[in-house]
């Protein structure tokens, strides 16, 4: 972002979990985290650009029986991750009768996983990341001392449809077919399974200009980056739907809906009426410099100006204003060669007129606007 000279400047702190990172938006220790859907502390957050997805894997040596999760009988299901994982775990459980079945659930670590995996500890394991390369190679690496050298096989997620409607942060996904291996594949099919969102959020609190230059800073360098993180292949909008779980922040939903403003839609009643109150006082500097007993100069100079303000204003046509805008250049035009011959107006009146002019250059290009006409190139 430094190098394309954007003007947000971001301090990223690793909260090594998306839980954590959660726990400090929610808290007020960071303005922006990034958070998985199925994460709670969101009700103050405001999604501001979709990451990826994470896809729930469940995976088991090949010589494993059971080919759905419904499958399974008397195991027990390691769950990598832990905390970060159970809210999966708990909604699988809204939909499938695990202790029924005496399916057990057991937090293992990464890098017990493999051993857990040859030793029976566990029957398979659950994990969930995004499908790219990188998470698909650490994946792997859990069944390459597996089991009796089995490879790996994935359980279908069979209700995926029905969980997704219980635990509305989940969606069902097809993984496809070849995804963890290509020959022989694995899986030999599409297979069923669910997926949830990692997504940029901000407080709700932000500033939504602020949020729209962040947003359009961070998929403009987006596409610089994807060489170096495939991941990014993936960016885009949230949902922008109206019961989206995390709404998305208005400021993005500017960008996204096309609707961000120019510097001039933005401030254009300002500047409008910092102009009225710039020649209100002129005005009044005219009147006492007037009042104290001047020759009347400055009122010969800056008058015929202010009758154009007039002018401007009840223009009907282009034609109109550029009739007014040569009066305009003459004017100035005879006041400047009376200055450069030593007759004109100086110090003090100079400023004046420079300021009545700015003034009528400003009325113009405004009324040019109003009929729809595009603003003539300042001279």
């Amino acid at each position: 972002m430094a190098s394309t000279k954007s003007h947000i400047r971001l301090k990223v702190v690793d909260s090594g979990t998306s839980l954590r990172a959660s726990d400090m938006l929610a808290s007020g220790k960071s303005q922006l985290a990034i958070v998985r859907g199925d994460t709670g502390n969101l009700s103050d957050a405001r999604s501001v650009l979709l990451l990826t997805h994470g896809v729930v894997l469940i995976l088991a040596p090949s010589n494993e029986s059971a080919d759905g999760l419904g499958d399974l009988r008397n195991s027990t299901v390691g769950i990598i991750g832990g905390e970060v994982n159970r809210p999966v775990v708990a909604a699988l459980q809204q939909v499938y009768p695990f202790d029924r079945d005496k399916v057990r659930f057991q937090d293992i670590a990464l890098s017990d996983s493999a051993a857990a995996l040859r030793s029976g500890q566990v029957n398979a394991v659950l994990v969930v990341a995004p499908l790219t390369e990188k998470y698909l190679a650490k994946v792997r690496q859990y069944f390459q001392q597996g089991a009796k050298g089995n490879a790996p096989k994935l359980i279908e997620i069979g209700s995926a449809g029905a969980v997704a409607n219980v635990a509305q942060y989940y969606e069902s996904y097809d993984i496809p077919k070849g995804t963890l291996r290509g020959a022989p594949p694995v899986p030999s099919d599409d297979l069923t399974s669910l997926r949830v969102s990692f997504i940029l959020a901000a407080d709700k609190s932000v500033d939504a200009g602020t949020i729209t230059d962040l947003t359009q800073a961070l998929i403009d360098v987006r596409r610089d980056l994807l060489s170096e993180y495939p991941i990014l292949a993936q960016a885009g909008a949230p949902s922008m739907d109206a019961g989206a779980l995390i709404p998305i922040h208005p400021g993005a939903a500017t960008y996204y809906n096309g609707n961000q403003q120019s510097f001039l839609d933005k401030y254009d009643d300002k500047l409008y009426y910092a102009s009225l109150l710039l020649g209100s006082l002129v005005s009044i500097i005219l009147a006492a410099w007037r009042f104290a007993g001047s020759k009347g100069e400055p009122a010969n100079m800056l008058q015929p100006l202010y009758e154009l303000g007039s002018e401007i204003r009840n223009a009907k046509t282009e034609s109109e204003l550029e009739l007014t805008e040569k009066k305009i250049d003459s004017i100035l035009k005879s006041e400047l060669a009376r200055n450069a011959a030593g007759d004109g107006p100086e110090g003090a009146d100079i400023a004046a007129l420079t300021l009545a002019a700015h003034r009528l250059q400003y009325l113009m290009s405004h009324h040019r606007a109003r009929l729809g006409q595009p603003p003539a190139a300042p001279t």
